[in-house]
């Protein structure tokens, strides 16, 4: 990787999202907790969610990946709060056929992915940025298994 391909990579705008993560908390009494980890890297997310009625009520996380994680957890940070099960995952798939296959960034309400179309070309970085949506998915399945 260049240098000028490093500049590309970790724009300003991504170091921003990653400086800023919304939710960025341990919840005191979740529906139920997931921890994911990256083992390519070695990132990690850990998402607590609190379920009401099918919807996302409570949302934290503790994020320690690279910058491009971080951002990623930042961008769906920010849409969690109302979120369902079906939602998330869409927003997971579409995220996953962006960076492996060229599609479009996820569509509306997980909007914002659009930053992290160049890390299409960084194979390596993948599964860091999928870790958040990954997670919750995975902890949204938990909590309506426990309903």
């Amino acid at each position: 990787m260049g240098e000028t391909d490093l500049i590309k990579l970790y724009s300003q705008r991504i170091l921003a999202l990653a400086a800023d993560i919304p939710h960025a908390r341990r919840l005191d009494h979740p529906t139920a907790t997931v921890r994911k980890r990256s083992p390519l890297c070695g990132s990690t997310v850990t998402v607590d969610v609190v379920v009401t009625e099918g919807r996302i009520d409570d949302f934290g996380q503790d994020v320690k990946a690279c910058a491009l994680g971080q951002a990623s957890a930042a961008i769906a940070g920010g849409h969690m709060i109302g979120r369902t099960r079906a939602e998330v995952e869409r927003a997971r798939d579409e995220l996953r056929a962006m960076l492996k296959e060229g599609a479009p960034p996820p569509q509306a309400p997980f909007t914002g992915y659009d930053v992290l179309e160049p890390a299409r070309d960084y194979k390596n970085r993948h599964a860091s940025i999928l870790l958040v949506l990954e997670a919750t998915a995975e902890a949204m399945a938990e909590a309506e298994a426990a309903a």
